[in-house]
This record gives structure tokens, C-alpha cells and sequence, in this order.
């Protein structure tokens, strides 16, 4: 059995609009001991994260409590909307889970987040087979691979989470087959 705990990032600090330097918020920086205190006994081998700031600095105070280094991979970095700000992000995110093949001029598509984040995830099970996984992660990107493998997870669900910071999403795998999907609410 391999454990990937995916960790959605704690509250960022939405006045910087740049997607890969946003940092935490100050509320986001105590949450995240939250993360820390629940991972605390789970027997964490291996600690990943998205290159984006939030996510890396919501489990790199869990990793830094057990000597653990973190190992960015670029593909489970969050969905790119575009290279503008949306300014109305609730109709955009319908309109791509209505359509998965939905996407601005310079963004990408949910099917696209999916696939980069699942062909990710693959690659992690094969080399950290039978470990216990912590990967710093993203709400829509996360809840794409909850979709993968739970097709009824769509819009409604990730509209309930959208404002969910942290979150942590334990999935149970049986070699690459996924045998469960629990939500932890820290």
C-alpha cells in the first residue's frame, strides 16, 4: 500500500496576483501548523510539492520538523487561468467544469491540470511504491486528480472547498489502482 497525502495550501496572500511567488498569508502561515500537528504521526517518507511558494511553504514546516527535504515537481503545479487576472472567477471555474476542454487564450484546460498532475502522480507511485507521500498541492489541481478517480467530484464539489485552506486529501493506493479517497477538515 502507498499513502499520498495531498496537502491543498493554506491561505495565500491574494494581494500578490503572481501564481508562482504568492506567499502565505499571516493566517495561512499559523494554519499551517495544522498540517504539521496532523501529519505528525503518519509516517511520512517522502515530501514533494508543487514550485509554487504556497504550496511548498504550507508542508515545508512539516517537513523541516522531520528532517525531511522537499522535492519540487513542476507538473503539480496549480492550473494556469491566463496570464491576466480574473477578475470573475466563479463563472470561469464553471465553465470549465461544465467543459473540461474549457480554457482562456493562455491558460489551460482541466483536462490538461488533470492529465499533467495524474502523469505526475503515476510517476510518484512507481518510484515511492509501499511510502507514505506528502504532496503540497492546489484546489483545482487536486481536485482534478479527485475526479480521475471519483468521477461524481465535479463543480458543486469544488465550489464547497474552493475557500478550504488547508485541505488534505488521503488517497490509498494499491500499486497504481486507487482504493480510497478520504477528506481530512484540520
Amino acid at each position: 500500500m502507498t499513502k499520498v497525502y495531498f496537502v491543498r495550501h493554506a491561505e495565500p496572500n491574494y494581494n500578490n496576483r503572481d501564481d508562482l511567488s504568492r506567499e502565505l498569508s499571516a493566517k495561512g502561515m499559523v494554519d499551517r501548523e495544522l498540517v504539521t500537528q496532523f501529519l505528525a504521526d503518519k509516517n511520512i517518507e517522502v515530501v514533494l510539492s508543487s514550485p509554487f511558494k504556497r504550496a511548498f511553504d504550507t508542508v515545508v514546516h512539516f517537513a523541516d520538523s522531520k528532517g525531511l527535504n522537499i522535492e519540487i515537481i513542476d507538473d503539480f503545479r496549480e492550473r494556469k487561468v491566463d496570464s491576466i487576472w480574473i477578475e470573475n472567477f466563479v463563472s470561469f471555474s464553471k465553465a470549465q467544469w461544465a467543459d473540461f476542454d474549457y480554457k482562456l487564450s493562455d491558460g489551460e484546460s482541466l483536462n490538461e491540470v488533470q492529465s499533467r498532475n495524474i502523469s505526475a502522480l503515476n510517476s510518484v507511485l512507481e518510484k515511492y511504491k509501499g511510502k507514505n507521500i506528502v504532496i503540497g498541492s492546489h484546489g483545482t489541481a487536486l481536485s482534478t486528480i479527485i475526479n480521475c478517480y471519483d468521477k461524481s467530484f465535479g463543480y458543486e464539489d469544488f465550489e464547497k472547498i474552493r475557500t478550504v485552506m488547508p485541505w488534505i486529501v488521503e488517497f490509498t493506493f494499491q500499486n497504481a489502482e486507487c482504493i480510497s479517497i478520504k477528506y481530512v477538515d484540520l
